[in-house]
């Protein structure tokens, strides 16, 4: 094994209580671990139903009624006693009596439990609030004047000379741009989705990975706690670009994981492409678009290899599940050229695809992505601490 799981530590690291390096790795391994990633998620939520959740006493005739019943029903079912018997001892009656009372307390514990679920789930908001930021946005029909709500299942358009901001319930906001076109498709505690069927959107989001996702005609981007834009065009290809953290584009078991700095294009028909960083070479970057959506082939991918720098193992090791079988040895030795594999992964282990040393080697390379991007995160930091005052 070759990944090292924190599902013990998720609870520390949601309450802030780790310390800054082990709270770090946690953070990269989310990123990528998705069993861990799931668990996390039901942590947050048991946190979230905690902190909705207020105390309060149960009034003293309904403890009476309870004792009143429990001692009815002891009566009925109780055999006459042997008078040649030792008469039971108090505290035996007592220890009794008392476990029955708990149980029923557990009972009603669980039951005021799920009707404030329940009540909770309720006053969720079941709309996003839309701010006009320049012209009239509308709503479905209406026009957006100030103010207004973005019900499930309705769509928000912007034309040529007007730009809106939506409220992503309590975790975040999108502003949306002109000529634009996004509908509401879920808003729950566990997920909140949007479909961007045309234009562009910003998302600044600051909740934990995989709450908030944008459908698009060809991919669906994943927030894993990040700033991006993604725009559509009117043939459904899409542009992310990651200004803070990261963001998973994903389509039918295809992913392409995208951190800061970086860039990724979709196409329908094939789904996320090869990510990248934007100051990469731009013969790499043209010879990218090649292979991922125009059949460039070998072709492309030696000018791909020939023009990688140590940033562009993100693309590198993307590529090698996406070649051909005879071409994935010469992505690897160009990878490993610039960064050589960690212990115990091995050459003939990646060209086989081993989901646990891939695993192994993006997680040594992730570091070397951030702080590559250092400099631009920095700034995405302080942009987004900015947008949140």
């Amino acid at each position: 094994m070759f990944r090292t799981h924190f599902k013990r530590e998720l609870t520390a690291y949601a309450h802030g209580e780790l310390p800054a390096d082990v709270a770090a790795r946690v953070a990269r391994h989310l990123n990528s671990c998705r069993a861990c990633g799931r668990e996390y998620e039901d942590v947050t939520l048991g946190i979230r139903l905690a902190e909705q959740m207020r105390p309060a006493a149960a009034p003293p005739a309904l403890w009476d009624g309870i004792e009143a019943e429990l001692l009815r029903q002891q009566r009925q079912t109780k055999p006459a006693r042997d008078a040649s018997l030792p008469a039971p001892r108090l505290g035996s009656v007592f220890a009794t009596r008392r476990n029955r009372l708990a149980f029923a307390a557990l009972i009603l514990t669980v039951a005021f439990g799920s009707v404030a679920l329940v009540a909770y789930r309720r006053a969720t908001r079941p709309a996003w609030e839309v701010t006009s930021l320049e012209g009239t946005p509308r709503v479905d029909a209406a026009a957006v004047k100030g103010t207004g709500r973005l019900a499930v299942g309705k769509w928000l358009e912007t034309d040529g000379a007007s730009r809106a901001r939506l409220q992503v319930a309590d975790i975040g906001q999108v502003e949306v741009e002109p000529d634009t076109r996004v509908r509401l498709v879920e808003t729950k505690l566990t997920e909140h989705r949007l479909e961007l069927e045309r234009g562009r959107i910003s998302a600044r989001i600051w909740a934990p990975p995989r709450l908030f996702y944008v459908n698009t005609p060809s991919a669906v981007a994943e927030d894993l706690g990040c700033a991006y834009t993604l725009e559509v065009d009117g043939a459904g290809r899409s542009l992310l670009r990651v200004t803070h953290g990261w963001v998973a584009l994903v389509l039918e078991g295809r992913e392409s994981v995208v951190p800061a700095g970086a860039a990724c294009a979709t196409q329908p028909g094939t789904g996320p492409g090869t990510p990248f960083f934007e100051d990469a070479p731009e013969a790499l970057v043209t010879a990218l678009a090649r292979f991922d959506f125009d059949r460039g082939g070998r072709d492309a991918l030696r000018v791909v290899l020939a023009e990688a720098r140590v940033r562009d193992t993100l693309t590198l090791w993307h590529l090698l599940p996406r070649v051909e079988p005879a071409e994935r040895a010469r992505v690897y030795e160009r990878l490993a050229a610039l960064a050589p594999p960690p212990e115990g992964v091995t050459r003939e282990g990646v060209l086989a695809l081993d989901r646990e040393m891939l695993g192994a080697w993006k997680e040594q390379l992730d570091p070397v992505w951030v702080q590559e991007s250092f400099p631009a995160v920095r700034r995405a930091w302080r942009q987004l601490w900015n947008f949140k005052k």
